[in-house]
């Protein structure tokens, strides 16, 4: 099959090894699937992975053992867990030791024509989502994992920083559950987009309120540090960035301020599917470029951009 592969570099096959499913695993033809910064943060080294990057995408199953799933176009949660272990045992496979993580961990992922996810990572698409929504399930329900996490008060102030594909759409996610957000960047040409989606919107280096709640999908190495900065004593810090490059960190504030720090990952495809289907957002404004599978290489150029949102990859 046609395959973006990465190992130490990027390059495009078409001769990779089409994926072959194990017991209670299908085999689904990807038809479109998105770079996000964890994309571009394993080119730069990120896990040490090795293979088919791509974890967000849409598609439909071609091949398997379970006949309610039979050509239904679907999406699919990332974390392939044992089945065995405790975390297994309470259905969350999110933090099974032994799980693999498509495109990240251990399992090819969807920027090729096939990948194969068990069934019960398969969840369909209902016939309202177009397909040009679909493709931003994963990340939306990586959003959607804040409020699975903790209570935000809807009178709390919060910041989001980044105006990368990240912060715009878990602050999407946030208007959409009717809460205020700020969106705090460095790039105003994509802060002024932003402010035309009903965001509130502000240069991070301005801002010198402190807030509730930081959220911080900054994707920098720096972006901690500034969440701290910016969030009142006793608030709470969310990250959502993952880097490549380790970050120095001082503790102190922490402790002095008594700051609640959250780690936040991926999150369960339900509560997104839901927000979608009742219309809460539209994340297609954030599409700035689709690219086929065979020009995944200057795909992956125009996701590197600092002035594009979402880059797409039409695989089939």
């Amino acid at each position: 099959m046609r395959a973006l592969i990465f190992d130490r570099s990027l390059e495009f096959r078409d001769d990779y090894p089409d994926p072959v499913a194990a017991p209670s695993e299908s085999i689904v033809r990807v038809s479109l699937a998105g770079i996000c910064g964890t994309d571009l943060e394993i080119t730069r080294g990120y896990m040490q992975y090795r293979g088919v990057p791509g974890h967000e995408f849409y598609g439909r199953v071609v091949e398997s053992q379970n006949r309610s799933l039979r050509g239904k176009r679907v999406v699919g949660e990332i974390n392939a867990g044992c089945g065995r272990c405790a975390a297994c045992s309470a259905i969350d496979s999110r933090h099974c030791p032994n799980r693999t993580v498509l495109g990240i961990l251990g399992r090819d992922g969807a920027f090729a024509e096939y990948l194969r996810l068990p069934d019960l990572n398969l969840i369909p698409i209902p016939d309202s989502i177009p397909d040009d929504v679909a493709v931003f399930v994963e990340p939306l329900a990586a959003a959607y994992e804040i409020f699975e996490q903790t209570h935000l008060a809807r009178n709390q102030t919060i910041v989001v920083l980044g105006d990368g594909r990240l912060g715009a759409i878990v602050a999407l996610a946030l208007k959409g559950e009717k809460y205020l957000p700020i969106v705090a960047g460095h790039h105003r040409e994509k802060l002024a987009r932003l402010a035309e989606l009903g965001l509130d919107t502000a240069e991070e280096s301005s801002l010198r309120a402190k807030f509730d709640v930081a959220i911080e999908c900054s994707g920098s190495e720096s972006g901690f540090r500034r969440a701290l900065e910016l969030v009142r004593p006793r608030g709470r810090i969310i990250l959502k960035s993952t880097a490549a490059v380790a970050a120095e960190i001082n503790l102190a504030p922490i402790v002095v301020n008594e700051i609640t720090v959250i780690g936040s990952r991926c999150g369960r495809f339900q509560p997104a599917l839901d927000a979608l289907a009742a219309g809460k957002l539209d994340p297609r404004p954030l599409i700035d470029g689709t690219f086929a599978l065979d020009d995944g290489i200057a795909a992956f150029e125009a996701a590197k951009d600092p002035l594009n949102f979402k880059i797409l990859l039409r695989t089939s």
